[in-house]
């Protein structure tokens, strides 16, 4: 009778053991099914070309692979091409416009996603990364995205996340795509990339993006020094080190570029409220983020003098005198003035100013003043020559670089010409 309970214990156990497997199963895939969308198969004289994933592990510092010894990253950045002083985000270093610029070769300004969240005063509507009615509105969206540049021409495209990939942008989204869940475990997401390349040559897609988040919470929550940062580092490296092997048993011409959108530094001091500095909320309307949204010129040029010279922690201009090199002065997006700050601290205009709560680590700040800002670039494939060092370099340049690896046209773009320019990373191709 013993062993008749232990064999029912037995089968009841590994029972509920299948169906938690199976429930997880199931919840993995429940939490952000693939979309497919019917763009017909891969036009003939895309069949040849090579395939590009791009991999973006948000907030990845440029330092954080030798700092924590990524060995999967560092064997890739080995085999190919690097920036081991980092590659430059775009003004904002955040997340959204960043990710936008990586895919379209265009500052934030030029294609209008200038920040995580922002008012439109033509459209007298707000933008937030949190709202997916606006994140999957195309018409929020500038430039042409890469997987839309692709299927324009005949080549299906794949997005494991990716800023304005859920959005219907000049009429097109990816083949494949998915609703970002955050929830999606990091090894699914690895499985479904390699499963879209084992699909029949006319279905596979040969521009797929990528994204994790790991670093960048970690990096918020306890800052890059941290040993849940290296935690987060050691993950992620182990995600690519199971899509380096996946690749290399498919043994198509894959190459694999990853990057990051920006870097982390530690926070220092007390939050920097800018209403204790001279910012009267009344003369705006709204305030988002460090947008200012003025009411009118006069109560921008107000607010303008008020705040001008009263912190060494942050610079104030009118937006239409924002220095050159940030590419910020020409969009009503970006608010009217722009502060600008001047160091690691945490600047909030529109929060109670005794609120004393902020991120342990911060980004958003100036790469050319604040090298903590500047992102991960590893490159390597059949396209890429072996051991490049590459100096610091605009992201936007990695639009044209993967354009040309994909033989896609970019001279006659319906959105105008991109902000990036070829001739940066050329010398990272192999001669053809």
């Amino acid at each position: 009778m013993h062993h008749s309970l232990k064999s029912f214990a037995n089968r009841i156990f590994f029972l509920t053991l299948a169906v938690c497997l199976f429930a997880v199963a199931w919840r993995a895939q429940g939490i952000a099914p693939v979309i497919t969308v019917d763009h017909g198969p891969n036009a003939s004289e895309q069949l040849s070309k090579p395939y590009v994933i791009l991999v973006s592990l948000d907030a990845f510092r440029y330092d954080y692979a030798k700092k924590y010894h990524a060995e999967h990253l560092l064997e890739l950045a080995a085999d190919g091409a690097s920036a081991p002083e980092g590659m430059l985000p775009s003004y904002p270093s955040i997340t959204f416009p960043n990710h936008y610029s990586i895919v379209t070769g265009l500052y934030p300004e030029h294609h209008g996603i200038v920040a995580n969240s922002f008012y439109d005063p033509a459209r007298k509507e707000t933008y937030s990364y949190r709202d997916s009615k606006t994140v999957g509105d195309g018409t929020w969206y500038g430039g042409t995205p890469l997987w839309v540049l692709a299927e324009q021409q005949g080549m299906r495209s794949a997005s494991f996340f990716w800023v304005g990939s859920e959005a219907d942008i000049q009429g097109v989204r990816p083949t494949y795509y998915l609703k970002f869940d955050g929830r999606f475990p990091n090894p699914k997401r690895v499985e479904q990339v390699l499963a879209w390349l084992r699909l029949p040559p006319e279905q596979r897609p040969h521009m797929i993006t990528l994204y994790f988040s790991d670093t960048d919470s970690a990096g918020h929550r306890f800052g890059p020094d941290s040993p849940q940062v290296a935690d987060a580092v050691h993950e992620l490296d182990g995600e690519i080190g199971k899509l380096m092997d996946g690749l290399k048993e498919i043994k198509l011409p894959v190459d694999l570029i990853v990057l990051a959108d920006h870097g982390m530094v530690k926070v220092e001091g007390e939050p920097v409220h800018l209403r204790k500095y001279g910012l009267d909320a009344s003369r705006f309307s709204p305030i988002v983020g460090l947008g200012l949204y003025p009411k009118s010129d006069g109560d921008a040029q107000k607010a303008y003098e008020a705040m001008r010279g009263r912190s060494g922690k942050f610079a104030v201009y009118r937006r239409a005198e924002v220095p050159g090199y940030l590419h910020f002065d020409s969009n009503p997006r970006e608010g009217d003035p722009v502060v600008v700050p001047n160091g690691p601290y945490f600047l909030n205009a529109d929060a109670d100013p005794d609120a004393p709560e902020h991120p342990v680590g911060a980004h958003g700040f100036d790469a050319t003043r604040m090298p903590e800002m500047k992102a991960l670039f590893v490159a390597a494939g059949p396209d890429i020559r072996h051991g490049v060092v590459l100096p610091p370099f605009e992201n936007v340049n990695v639009y044209p670089l993967i354009a040309k690896i994909l033989g896609l046209d970019i001279s006659k773009l319906k959105t105008g010409p991109v902000d990036g320019k070829l001739g940066v990373l050329e010398g990272i191709l192999q001669v053809q």
